[in-house]
C-alpha cells in the first residue's frame, strides 16, 4: 500500500518489562467500543504508554485516523482487527442437502507487524465485507488465510476466541485442533491471549496455559478495554444494551463488566504479577510490529491509457488535456461568442495561464476525467448543471463543458479554484438530474473498473435527543416522560446543542433531575454515549476512483443496499489515504428543467437552456414582481420580499442576492437595493479600487473582491490574495498581524496612506468572515434565471415539471396549484381518463396526477394508463373489466373515489365507497372468466358489459366530500369547504390569508380570517406553559396560529379538523413570513346560522318533502320555504312553512345534493 512507513519498532520501547495495551475498542467498533480515538490516546499519553493497539470489531474503519493521531501524540500505533472467523468444520457437500448454519463464531486479533501482513489483514477484512450478507454476518473464513501469513501477528481472542469457546463447551479436542490450524498459519507470531475479568475468564485458564506451554506457544495479556473507566461501565451497559435491542434489565443479554475499562500499566503489571511473560510479551509484539499508516499524495488512475507511467504518462496527459482545451476554446466562442470587454488574446492568455499551472501541479489527469463522465452524460441527454462551488472560475474547465459558465464573462478568478501558491486537489462538485445521477456513477465504473471505483462510507452519530431515547427505552422509562425531557433539548440536527449545554441552559432539566433519580440517570448515561457512532452509511454525493484495484488502497465495506464497495475510511481520511473523491449531486432543479423541456418539446416548441439570452425583459419583470414560487434559490418569503425590493434587471443582480441572502451578508440587502435605485450614493472605498465594487454598488459581496482588492492596492497576486482571504477567515492572530504588515506595505508603496490602508484591511477582514464564493454564485445564479425563464416563458410546462418532482410534498404540490391558478392555468382533477403518473400538460391546463394520490402507488397508475391505452373506459363496468383487481386492490379504490378520479362516469362517490365489494368482485370475476375463456360479463357489442347494481346510499354532504378529498390529496382541490359559506364571509368582510398578509405587510389594519382547521398540535414553550400551533386552509393557501395558555383553554374542544372558524388575530410581520396570534374564534356554521334569515327550496315535484323534512329538525329563527315548478318553469307554487327552523350553509348544502332538489337560496 502506498500509504505505509516503516518505523523503528523499538522507539519509545524502553528495554524494563512493561505493559502495552495491544488491543481496545474504539467508538468505531458501532454501539460496542465507547473509546473516541482522541480520548483513548490521551489517556495513553498521561500513563507515558509508548504504544497502544486498535482492533475493531470486524473493521479497520479507524486504522489510519488512529495511525496519524497516535504518531502525532509520540505513540507507536499498532493497528489491528478482532475478526470472527468460521473454521469451517461443519462445513459439507452440497449434495448432501445440508447447509452449514450460521452460529455465534469465534474471533482471534490480528495485529500488523509489517506492510504485508497490513495487506494481507486489509484484504480479509474486504472480502469479509465484500462476501457478507449484512452487519451481522461479518465473517472470514479459515481458508482465506492459505498456507502462512507474513507480516500478521494473531492472538487467541480470549474469552471470544476459538480455544476459550471451544473449552467452554467441553470440547478439549476441538481446541487442540483449532490451535493447531492457527500455529500452522503463523508460526511464530501466534499468541495465546489470557484476559482476566473475574472468574469468568479464570476458569479455563489453567486448561489455556497448559496448551500453550505444551505447544511452546507464548502467552499474552490483553484487557479488551472498551470504556474509558470503571466507572463508566453502567453506561457502555447501556450501550450494548442498545446494540442488541434489548433491556439494561434483561438477565439473558451478553455483557461485559466493569474490569472492560482501559487500565493502567501498573494495574496490568499488578493483574498478571504471576504471569510476568504475559506482560513482557506485550512489549515484544509492539517491537515486531515495525509500520505505520501515513498520508500520501493523491492517487488517480492515468487517464491515458495507453501511456507508460512517470514523466511519460503525466506528458501524455498534459498533451491531451491541451489539445482538449484549444479545440473547445475554439467550438466555444464560435458557439457563444466572446464576453463583452474581451478579445480572443484575452481568452488564449487565460487559457495558456490555467493550463500552465494545471501542468506545473500535475491535475491534467484530474480535469480529463471529469471532463470525460460529464460529456458522456450530456452526449446521453442527461442534465448536467452549469457549475458549483469554485470550479466555475476555471476558463479550462469552461472550455472542456465541465462547466457552462464563462469565467470571463463574469469575473471569476481561476486562483480561487486551484491556487499555484499552495497545492491541494482541485475540487469539482457536479449537479446531475437526480433520476439519472446513478447512470453516470455506472459509467465511471464500467470505464475505470468496478473494482476501481467506490463510495466513500459516513458515520452517524449518537446526538442528543437521540442518545436519550435510546437510554430511556434501555432504561425501561415511560415513553411519555422521555419524549417530554427530549422535547426540553433544543432540536437542530445542522448544529445540534450538546446534551450538558442543554442541561446547563435548560433550568427544567435540572429540575426533573434533582426530582427522579430516574431522570437523573438518564442524563449521566446519556451524556457519556452522545456522540458515539451508531451505524455505518453511505456519502450522498461522493465517488473515488483509483488507480488499481482499491481494496489494494483502502480496506473496504458493503452497504447492504448496494453493491458498489464503499470505503471505510470516511471522507476527511480517505483522502488522506490517496483517493481523490469527486462528488456526483443530485439536483431536483436540473430534473425538473429537464421534464419541462420534455413538455414543450410535446407542444413543438425546443428550449436549449444552454442557449437561453441572459437579458430577457420578461423573466426579470416576473423576477422584480416577486412571483418566484419554484423558482431556484430565490422562492422563499424573503427571497420574494428582497426581489421585490432590488427589482433586478440584468443578470449580475442575481448573482449579488444569491450571495446577499444569508445571515450576516442579508444586512447589506437594503443598502445595495437603495444605491441600486439611486436612492443613496455610492460611498468610495478607494480611488484605486472603486471599480472593482461597481457591480455590486459598492458592497463587498465576493471572496473574488477581496482578492482583487489585495492585487490591485497592495501587489499581491491573486495566489497570494487567496492565502490571505483564508487567513481572514480563520482570524488567527499571528497569520493576521503578519498579512496586515504586508497588505499596509504594498498599499503605501502604491501610494496609499498607512492609516488609510489599515482601515481598507480591517473592511477586507469583516467582509471575508462572511464574504461569498463568487463562482459559485454565478453558477447557481444561471439556474435560477434558467428557472425563472421557463416560468415566465412556459408557466404551464414548468409548473406541471415542478408539481411532478415534488408530488410528495402534498404542500409545496398546493403551492404550485395556487400559483397557477394565479397564472389563470386550470388544475383539472385526477381522473382515470386523462391522468397519469406525471402531472401532464394540456392547452392551459395541467392533468393532476393519480400518484400523487395518498395511497395509490406508481405501479397501479401505470397499471391504469397502460390498460386505457388510447381507449378512454365506456364506465366503471368497463375499468372493472380492463383493470387486474391486484393491482387494483381496496385501499387503491378507496383513494382514487375519495380523489374523484372515478367523477368522470357520472357515479356517485358515496355510490361506489358503498358498493366497494360488488365493484372488487366484478372485477374479480372478469379475471377469472377471461381465464376459463368465458365472456358472459362482457355483453355484446350492442349491450356493452353487464351492469353493476349500486344500492340507494345519501350522497356525502359537501363538507363530508371535501373533507376525504382533503385526506387523500393533502389540500382541497375541487372546491373549498368556506365556498359553503361565501355569503356570510362577505357579509363579515373576511380577507383571505394573502390580502390579509398583504395589508399587514403594507402597515395597514388587517381584517378578520376564516379557515378550516386542517391539523392542530400543542407544545410547551420555553416557561412550561402549553402552547397549540393550529393549521388552517382558506382558498389562497394554509396558514399556522398560536395560541397561548388561555385561548388554548377556552377553544381548545372546539377546534376540530374539518370545521370552519371566524379568527380575530394579532399579526406581526417577520423575516420568515407574517405570524399569527389567536385571540378568539367562531363557528362559521353558528356565525352563519345567526345571519341567516331564510331558506327557500325550489323543487320539481313535492315528492322529497318528506326526506327533506329531516334536515329541518331542530326549531330557530330561520323562514323556510319549498318553491315547486310547475309547466317547465311557467308556474311555481310557494309553501311558508309556520315553524322557524335553524338554517345554515351546510344544511342548504345538504337539501341541494338531495334527489329532486333544483336549488336552494340563503336569504
Amino acid at each position: 500500500m502506498e500509504n505505509i512507513e516503516h518505523i523503528d519498532a523499538r522507539s519509545g520501547l524502553s528495554d524494563s518489562p512493561q505493559f502495552v495495551h495491544l488491543r481496545f475498542h474504539s467508538a468505531f467498533s458501532l454501539l460496542e467500543g465507547a473509546l473516541p480515538i482522541k480520548k483513548i490516546i490521551a489517556k495513553a499519553a498521561a500513563d507515558q504508554q509508548p504504544a497502544l493497539g486498535l482492533a475493531d470489531t470486524n473493521n479497520l474503519f479507524a486504522a489510519l485516523e488512529f495511525s496519524k493521531t497516535a504518531s502525532g501524540e509520540g505513540i507507536q500505533p499498532i493497528i489491528g482487527c478482532q475478526m470472527a472467523i468460521d473454521f469451517e468444520e461443519d462445513a459439507v457437500e452440497e449434495r448432501g442437502g445440508r447447509q452449514t448454519q450460521l452460529k455465534k463464531l469465534p474471533s482471534i486479533v490480528l495485529l500488523a507487524a509489517t506492510a504485508e501482513g497490513y495487506q494481507l489483514m486489509s484484504g480479509i477484512v474486504s472480502r469479509a465485507y465484500m462476501e457478507g450478507d449484512g452487519p451481522g454476518t461479518i465473517h472470514a473464513k479459515i481458508s482465506w488465510f492459505g498456507e502462512a501469513m507474513p507480516g500478521l501477528i494473531a492472538l487467541t481472542g480470549a474469552a471470544s476466541g476459538p480455544i476459550d469457546m471451544a473449552l467452554r463447551d467441553g470440547n478439549a479436542h476441538l481446541a487442540e485442533r483449532r490451535l493447531a490450524t492457527l500455529h500452522r498459519l503463523f508460526d511464530d507470531r501466534l499468541y495465546i491471549e489470557l484476559q482476566r475479568h473475574g472468574a469468568y475468564d479464570r476458569s479455563h485458564e489453567a486448561k489455556i496455559v497448559e496448551l500453550a506451554y505444551g505447544m511452546e506457544l507464548p502467552i499474552v495479556a490483553t484487557n479488551e478495554p472498551f470504556f474509558p473507566t470503571a466507572g463508566d461501565f453502567e453506561a457502555h451497559d447501556a450501550l450494548m444494551a442498545v446494540a442488541q435491542n434489548s433491556l439494561v434489565s434483561d438477565e439473558n443479554r451478553f455483557r461485559l463488566t466493569p474490569d472492560h475499562y482501559f487500565k493502567s500499566r501498573a494495574e496490568m503489571a499488578a493483574l498478571f504479577a504471576d504471569l510476568p511473560e504475559a506482560i513482557e510479551n506485550t512489549v515484544e509484539i509492539a517491537r515486531r510490529c515495525a509500520f505505520t499508516l501515513k498520508t500520501v499524495a493523491p492517487i488517480l488512475p492515468r487517464f491515458t491509457g495507453g501511456a507508460a507511467d512517470g514523466e511519460a504518462a503525466e506528458k501524455a496527459e498534459a498533451d491531451e488535456l491541451a489539445r482538449q482545451a484549444w479545440e473547445g476554446l475554439d467550438l466555444r466562442l464560435k458557439a457563444i461568442g466572446l464576453a463583452d470587454g474581451y478579445t480572443e488574446t484575452d481568452y488564449r492568455e487565460r487559457l495558456e495561464f490555467e493550463l500552465g499551472i494545471i501542468e506545473r501541479m500535475k491535475f491534467p489527469g484530474y480535469f480529463l476525467i471529469v471532463a470525460d463522465f460529464i460529456k458522456w452524460a450530456k452526449l446521453h441527454d442527461i442534465p448536467v448543471g452549469p457549475g458549483r462551488g469554485s470550479g466555475a472560475g476555471s476558463l479550462v474547465a469552461y472550455v472542456l463543458t465541465i462547466t457552462d459558465i464563462d469565467p470571463l464573462r463574469f469575473s471569476l478568478l481561476f486562483e480561487r479554484f486551484l491556487n499555484p501558491e499552495r497545492v491541494s486537489m482541485p475540487d469539482f462538485d457536479i449537479d446531475f438530474c437526480q433520476d439519472r445521477r446513478e447512470e453516470v456513477i455506472r459509467y465511471v465504473q464500467e470505464k475505470y473498473g468496478r473494482e476501481q471505483v467506490a463510495q466513500i462510507i459516513t458515520f452517524g452519530s449518537l446526538q442528543a435527543r437521540a442518545a436519550l431515547r435510546d437510554v430511556g427505552r434501555v432504561l425501561e422509562m415511560p415513553y411519555g416522560q422521555v419524549d417530554r425531557i427530549c422535547k426540553l433539548v433544543p432540536n437542530n440536527p445542522a448544529n445540534p446543542t450538546p446534551l450538558s449545554k442543554a442541561i446547563e441552559e435548560e433550568p427544567r432539566l435540572k429540575e426533573e433531575a434533582e426530582k427522579e433519580p430516574v431522570v437523573a440517570r438518564l442524563l449521566d448515561i446519556a451524556q457519556k454515549i452522545e456522540g458515539l457512532y451508531r451505524h455505518a452509511s453511505t456519502h450522498a454525493a461522493g465517488i473515488v476512483i483509483g488507480d488499481r484495484p482499491l481494496a489494494k488502497l483502502v480496506p473496504l465495506y458493503r452497504d447492504p443496499r448496494s453493491d458498489m464497495p464503499v470505503t471505510q475510511f470516511n471522507m476527511k481520511w480517505v483522502e488522506q489515504a490517496g483517493l481523490v473523491k469527486f462528488d456526483f449531486l443530485g439536483l431536483k432543479t436540473l430534473t425538473v428543467l429537464k421534464t419541462a423541456v420534455e413538455f414543450t418539446r410535446k407542444r413543438g416548441i425546443e428550449v436549449d437552456l444552454s442557449a437561453l439570452p441572459l437579458d430577457d425583459a420578461l423573466t426579470y419583470e416576473m423576477l422584480a414582481r416577486g412571483e418566484t414560487v419554484g423558482v431556484f434559490q430565490v422562492e422563499s418569503a424573503g427571497m420574494r420580499k428582497a426581489l421585490l425590493g432590488m427589482r433586478p434587471d440584468c443578470i449580475e443582480d442575481i448573482i449579488a442576492l444569491v450571495a446577499l441572502y444569508r445571515p450576516g451578508p442579508m444586512e447589506n440587502i437594503p443598502v445595495y437595493n437603495a444605491r441600486k435605485h439611486g436612492d443613496e450614493e455610492i460611498e468610495s472605498v478607494h480611488p484605486k479600487i472603486d471599480y472593482l465594487l461597481k457591480e455590486t454598488q459598492g458592497v463587498i459581496v465576493y471572496q473574488e473582491q477581496v482578492m482583487q482588492i489585495a492585487q490591485v492596492l497592495s501587489g499581491y497576486s491573486l495566489g497570494e490574495a487567496d492565502l490571505l482571504r483564508r487567513a481572514m477567515g480563520k482570524k488567527i492572530k499571528e497569520e493576521m498581524d503578519q498579512q496586515r504588515a504586508r497588505f499596509v506595505e504594498g498599499a503605501i508603496a502604491n501610494g496609499v496612506s498607512k492609516a488609510q490602508s489599515n482601515l481598507i484591511f480591517d473592511l477586507l477582514a469583516k467582509f471575508a468572515n462572511y464574504g461569498f464564493n463568487k463562482s459559485h454564485a454565478a453558477a447557481y445564479a444561471v439556474v435560477s434565471y434558467q428557472t425563472a425563464y421557463f416560468k415566465a416563458h412556459h408557466p404551464v410546462e414548468f409548473l406541471a415539471a415542478s408539481m411532478t418532482l415534488d408530488m410528495a410534498n402534498t404542500e409545496k404540490v398546493n403551492d404550485f396549484r395556487q400559483d397557477a391558478v394565479r397564472l389563470g392555468i386550470k388544475v383539472v382533477p385526477p381522473s382515470v381518463q386523462t391522468s397519469f403518473r406525471r402531472f401532464e400538460t394540456g392547452d392551459n391546463c395541467i392533468y393532476f396526477s393519480l400518484a400523487a394520490i395518498k395511497g395509490v402507488g406508481e405501479a397501479a397508475v401505470d397499471h391504469i394508463a397502460a390498460a386505457r391505452g388510447d381507449t378512454p373506459f365506456a364506465s366503471i363496468e368497463d375499468f372493472c373489466l380492463r383493470t387486474d383487481p391486484k393491482m387494483i386492490n381496496r385501499r387503491v379504490w378507496e383513494s382514487l373515489i375519495s380523489a374523484g378520479a372515478f367523477d368522470c362516469f357520472g357515479v356517485d362517490r358515496a355510490l361506489l365507497v358503498n358498493g366497494l365489494d360488488r365493484l372488487l368482485a366484478y372485477s374479480q370475476r372478469a379475471v377469472s372468466d377471461k381465464a376459463s375463456g368465458q365472456s358472459d360479463m362482457f355483453g355484446s357489442s350492442s349491450s356493452g358489459p353487464e351492469k353493476i347494481l349500486f344500492q340507494p346510499v345519501s350522497p356525502w354532504l359537501a363538507s363530508e366530500k371535501l373533507l376525504k378529498e382533503f385526506q387523500v390529496l393533502g389540500f382541497y382541490l375541487t372546491a373549498h369547504p368556506l365556498d359553503t359559506y361565501s355569503h356570510t364571509l362577505a357579509k363579515l368582510r373576511v380577507q383571505t390569508f394573502a390580502n390579509f398578509s398583504n395589508a399587514v405587510k403594507q402597515g395597514k389594519a388587517p381584517g378578520r380570517l376564516a379557515g378550516t382547521v386542517t391539523s392542530k398540535q400543542e407544545r410547551k414553550t420555553r416557561t412550561g406553559n402549553k402552547m397549540g400551533i393550529v393549521t388552517f386552509s382558506d382558498s389562497s393557501g394554509q396558514f399556522e396560529a398560536i395560541m397561548f395558555s388561555e385561548t388554548l383553554a377556552q377553544y381548545r374542544d372546539i377546534l376540530e379538523t374539518g370545521k370552519s372558524f371566524v379568527i380575530m388575530v394579532e399579526a406581526e410581520e417577520r423575516p420568515e413570513g407574517i405570524s399569527l396570534r389567536i385571540q378568539s374564534v367562531q363557528s362559521l356554521e353558528e356565525k352563519s346560522v345567526q345571519m341567516q334569515k331564510a331558506m327557500r327550496i325550489f323543487l320539481r315535484d313535492a315528492a322529497p318533502l318528506k326526506v327533506l323534512g329531516s334536515h329541518l329538525a331542530v326549531k330557530g329563527e330561520g323562514q323556510v320555504s319549498f318553491i315547486v315548478i310547475k309547466d317547465d318553469g311557467k308556474r311555481e307554487i310557494e309553501v311558508a312553512l309556520p315553524e322557524r327552523y335553524r338554517i345554515s350553509p351546510e344544511i342548504a348544502a345538504a337539501m341541494r345534493a338531495s334527489p329532486g332538489v333544483v336549488d336552494v337560496e340563503l336569504v
